[in-house]
């Protein structure tokens, strides 16, 4: 067996359970499209514990380089399939294939894009996909939240107490969401909402400077001046390539356990991905060492040996 686990992500969950399974001293593989994820996006993150302000790029980067410390092995690849063996797993990529005793799925969700012109030009420089992690950079400034469902409204109603304005633009005749946080948004004296409307381009030089929106209803079009632009219409886990493999919900969410195990055994899933809930940065490290020690136990059983407590302080 080449590998004891391998970590299929490299945001927050699948960085940190690569530092926790380099800590038991397990041989590991990271696969990743990217480090970072969408945390790596970020342009300021403001709720990570011990940092005041630190930008998405470099506190992953930290978290990379501290489990490259550990002797971690990356591959930038994106995986097609994984294979039961006799022994463990295969994990198949778009180059080599790799074998593994237990497996960690922590690749997160990938946010529904616009698909309007200007928006890839513009990601970390005014567009954003997260309130919660970019919200104080636009603290009395304008901005435009885009979406029709709760996540929208949720953010237009967090923003409206950072900014000076929010523009709430719906493609949607009415709103989605649950009733009463509609009502309780339109009551905000400085969110505008503009239903029925579809944003068509993003404009600006070296960030975002305006929205040009299309009124849906009599084809005109109008340009909103704005600093920033939140995408809120929703994110989703690209996990059809695991189906049959692993059980997913009705969001094609990764169903686990309490201490991250699927439906398969030897494959543990954690972060954004999974069923958890509150999909934040935080949230998704805490489970991704979770995964680590639960993927250890799992392997240590299997060599019959007995695992390291979770408390040790001598863990390596």
């Amino acid at each position: 067996m080449k590998y004891d686990v391998i970590i299929i992500g490299g945001g927050p969950a699948g960085l940190t359970a690569a530092i926790y399974c380099l800590r038991r001293e397990l041989k590991t593989l990271n696969i990743a499209k990217a480090i970072g994820g969408q945390a790596g996006l970020a342009s300021e993150v403001q709720n990570w514990p011990g940092e005041k302000s630190i930008g998405g790029f470099e506190l992953t980067q930290k978290m990379f380089e501290q489990a490259k410390a550990l002797s971690a092995e990356f591959v930038s690849n994106e995986v097609s399939a994984i294979e039961k063996t006799a022994v463990g797993f295969k994990v198949k990529t778009n180059g080599d294939d790799h074998e593994t005793a237990a497996i960690i799925l922590a690749f997160g969700l990938t946010p529904r894009d616009l698909g309007v012109p200007g928006e890839e030009k513009f990601k970390g420089r005014g567009v954003s996909y997260c309130a919660t992690c970019d919200g104080p950079l636009f603290k009395n400034k304008t901005v435009a939240v885009v979406g029709a469902g709760n996540s929208a409204l949720e953010a237009a109603e967090y923003l409206s107490k950072l900014t000076a304005k929010v523009y709430l633009i719906s493609n949607a005749a009415k709103f989605s969401g649950e009733e009463t946080l509609v009502n309780q948004v339109k009551e905000l004296k400085n969110i505008e909402i503009d239903v029925s409307s579809q944003a068509k381009e993003i404009i600006g030089e070296d960030k975002v400077e305006s929205l040009t929106v299309l009124d849906k209803t009599d084809g005109s079009e109008k340009s909103i001046k704005l600093d920033g632009i939140f995408v809120e219409i929703g994110h989703t886990p690209k996990t059809d390539w695991l189906k049959g493999t692993v059980d997913l919900n009705e969001k094609g969410e990764i169903v686990t356990d309490k201490a991250t195990l699927t439906s398969q055994e030897g494959i543990f899933a954690a972060g954004d991905c999974t069923d958890v809930g509150y999909k934040q940065m935080i949230i998704a490290a805490g489970e991704g060492a979770k995964a680590a020690l639960s993927a250890y136990k799992y392997i240590a059983a299997k060599k019959g040996g007995v695992a390291k407590p979770d408390w040790s302080s001598h863990q390596k």
